[in-house]
C-alpha cells in the first residue's frame, strides 16, 4: 500500500565547483565541515557535513551545470557566532550579519567558485 502523502525527510544541495581538491579543502578548513564521503577516481563528487547540515560538492567536469551558481540558506542559532568564527578562518564574508525586515539576521559568505551561502537565524524585527 502506497502512503498518501509521502514525507520528505531530509536534503543537501550540491554545489559545482571547479577544483574539487581545492574546494573540499576550503569547505573542510574554513568553514568547518567534515567530509563524510568521496567518490570517484579521481574523486569527483564530495558529501561534507557539519552538525545537522550536508553539503555536496560536484567537479564541473561531471555536468553541464556551471560551477559558482549555487546558493543555500544555512539557520544557525547564533549567527555572530558563526560570523566571527568564519571570518577569523578567512571566509570569503560578502556584508556582515545584519537584520532584516523580514525577521532574519544574516550574514553572506561565497566560496572560491562563488557559490552563495547565507547564515541566518531569526531575529525580533
Amino acid at each position: 500500500m502506497t502512503a498518501k502523502n509521502p514525507m520528505m525527510v531530509g536534503s543537501a544541495t550540491v554545489f559545482v565547483v571547479a577544483d574539487i581538491a581545492k574546494s573540499t579543502s576550503h569547505y573542510r578548513d574554513v568553514l568547518g565541515f567534515t567530509v563524510t564521503f568521496e567518490y570517484g577516481t579521481p574523486t569527483f563528487y564530495v558529501c561534507l557535513c557539519r552538525d545537522e547540515v550536508a553539503l555536496h560538492l560536484l567537479a564541473a567536469g561531471q555536468t553541464s551545470r556551471l560551477p559558482g551558481n549555487g546558493g543555500i540558506c544555512v539557520f544557525v542559532r547564533d549567527v555572530d557566532a558563526v560570523h566571527a568564527e568564519l571570518a577569523a578562518r578567512g571566509a570569503g564574508i560578502v556584508k556582515p550579519p545584519q537584520d532584516h525586515d523580514y525577521g532574519m539576521r544574516a550574514f553572506d559568505v561565497t566560496d572560491p567558485d562563488g557559490n552563495k551561502l547565507t547564515f541566518g537565524t531569526g531575529s525580533d524585527a
